[in-house]
Formats: structure tokens, C-alpha cells, sequence
């Protein structure tokens, strides 16, 4: 078998792999990111929402136990 140092496409095509791992790692936390800042403006919308309908402000009460549960669960 050839070494890295006998082949060096093999070691490029290995650090190829690396740098694609590494973008893929930090594109999904930039999505995770985005998601957790939409999240978090949805909760900030509806904490200022008042109502006085009862029905309103359990759905709305529903909503943000919803949204505090995705955000917990992105970390």
C-alpha cells in the first residue's frame, strides 16, 4: 500500500474530506443559529401581546411553552 507520502493525492483527497467536514460542521451551526434568533423573536412577540380574552392568552401561554421547548432542545 501506498503512504501519503508515496501518494500525495491521497493525502490531499484526506484534507479535501476534512475541509468539507469542517464547512459542513459550521453551516449547520449557523442554521442552528438562525433558528434559535427566530425562535427567540417569536417568544419576544408574543410576551408582548396582551390580552384579556382568556382563550387568547392560553394559546398564547401554549405558543410560548412551545417555542421555550424548541429553544431548549437547539442547546
Amino acid at each position: 500500500m501506498a503512504t501519503a507520502l508515496e501518494n500525495p493525492l491521497a493525502n490531499q483527497s484526506n484534507q479535501m474530506t476534512k475541509e468539507d467536514a469542517r464547512r459542513a460542521a459550521v453551516q449547520q451551526r449557523a442554521a442552528q443559529e438562525r433558528q434559535r434568533q427566530g425562535l427567540t423573536l417569536q417568544r419576544e412577540n408574543i410576551l408582548s401581546q396582551k390580552t384579556s380574552n382568556a382563550g387568547r392568552r392560553a394559546a398564547l401561554e401554549a405558543a410560548l411553552a412551545q417555542i421555550d421547548a424548541q429553544i431548549q432542545s437547539l442547546g
